[in-house]
């Protein structure tokens, strides 16, 4: 027999090809599991279908808030988007727009905690 996706020999009773990994055949009489194969620290699961960092709505309003630090992009860094937080920081928080948008986002749609 042969691996579908490496075509790779491998044995009649593989379920998953030691080669390249991949599932070759269906799980017989067993409910399907899901792995994850990325095992961040802080992900969680809240039961409405968010996973991620859980952050306070609180601190990054607050980084938001703060004069110049809103500006800077403080609160991007700190919710872990490190590519919009260097974009904020170059271009003052989107010409002082992008800052305005979040901090609305802030304070109206995300819950006390949020997953990032």
């Amino acid at each position: 027999m042969y691996c579908k996706h490496c075509a790779n020999e491998i044995d009649e009773d593989v379920i998953i090809c030691p080669k390249c990994g991949k599932q070759v055949q269906e799980l017989r009489g067993a409910a399907p599991q899901q792995t994850s194969v990325n095992q961040s620290v802080n992900v969680s699961f809240d039961g409405f279908g968010q996973t991620g960092t859980e952050k306070s709505k609180i601190t990054a309003i607050i980084l938001c808030c703060i004069g110049f630090i809103g500006f800077a992009g403080l609160h991007k860094f700190y919710e872990g988007k490190i590519g919009i937080g260097i974009l904020y920081f170059f271009t003052v928080g989107l010409f002082g727009i992008g800052t305005i948008i979040d901090l609305i986002n802030l304070c109206g749609i995300k819950s006390e905690t949020y997953y990032v």
